[in-house]
Formats: C-alpha cells, structure tokens, sequence
C-alpha cells in the first residue's frame, strides 16, 4: 500500500486500540489529492517471542543499496545464503542447483562517502546461513538509509537494521537456518 503514495504525499496512520484495521492517509495538498486505505490486521494465536538482549560478536556497516544487490544476485542462484564474517571481511556464499556464487565485501573506510564505507567490528568469526527469501523481504527498506548494519553471533537471529534519519531505526530479526546434518 506504501507504493500507492506519491514522495511529496504526507502520510497518517490511524487504528483504533481493539480495531481490526489500520488506515493509512495519503494527502497532497499541492495537488488536492487524498487518498485513504485500509488494511485489516491480522491476530496471531501464537507464543510472543522474545528477543533477548545480545552481545553480537561481529557487526558489519555496509551501503544498504549493495546489501541489496548482493541479496538479489543471490536468489537468482539459490534459496539459501550463508554469510560469513573474518579479519578479510563479509562474504556471501550460495550454492543452488544452476550454480554456485561469493562475494566478498572488504572492511573498507577510504570511500568519499561515509556512506559508501564498509566497517567490520569482529571479536570472532561467526559463519551462518539464512533464507534469502526473507533478506530480500528486508532489502525493501534499503531506501530509508544510505547504510544497514549486520550484527551477528553463532547460533542467535540476524539483526539488520536501517536508520532512517530523523525518525528513528528499523530492526528485522532472521534466525539462522540449521543444518540438520550437524544435528543429526
């Protein structure tokens, strides 16, 4: 529904506490034009799941526009990404049924740009593997930042954040897929 707002569009969201709607609100003065939609909310009868404070053990800052090509040229190869962080840096690894492919991205502070840099904080190297299904799924906020930053540690969710200036930060939580040889 976001799509449906135009970049000079104000945007008003409304929901009753025990409502089952939210509305969104697109105004443009300019050109005398609001538009309003609902979307119903779903209720989930599930435990909540929490998410416990951790101590991340490597934390990447990387452009959030190259964070979302490399999500999309993995998934042209395969369902899976494993991602690893070492000294050498972040790398991107999927290995699918047509083929197999790695990028690499090197701790790199030297760009113009701040937010063309690529730091790597790393107390140890940690090795996942996550669905790229669902990274692409959070590669949609790429426009709110310049940056995202990976924070990771064996065995606990992804955390990929965008901060989006002047408004605040947007987390996305991925648990890391399980390999069920190791456990079996």
């Amino acid at each position: 529904m976001l799509k449906c707002a135009a970049n000079e569009d104000s945007i008003t969201l409304r929901a009753e506490d025990d409502g089952d709607v939210v509305t969104l609100v697109f105004e443009n003065s300019e050109a005398d034009r609001i538009s309003e939609f609902e979307l119903k909310l779903m209720d989930i009868d599930s435990d909540h799941l929490g998410i416990p404070d951790t101590d991340y053990k490597c934390k990447v800052k990387m452009p959030s526009g190259e964070f979302q090509r490399i999500v999309r040229d993995m998934a042209a190869l395969g369902d899976t990404c494993t991602i690893g962080v070492t000294k050498e840096g972040i790398k991107f690894h999927v290995k699918g049924d047509i083929g197999t492919g790695s990028i690499i991205r090197k701790h790199n502070k030297a760009a113009e740009k701040e937010d063309e840099h690529t730091v790597i904080e790393m107390e140890e190297p940690t090795e996942l593997t996550f669905a790229l299904r669902y990274l692409n799924y959070f590669t949609k906020a790429t426009p709110l930042s310049g940056q995202v930053v990976l924070n990771m540690t064996k065995d606990v969710p992804l955390v990929v954040s965008y901060r989006a200036e002047n408004l605040g930060e947007m987390r996305f939580f991925l648990a890391p897929k399980i390999d069920e040889e190791a456990t079996a």
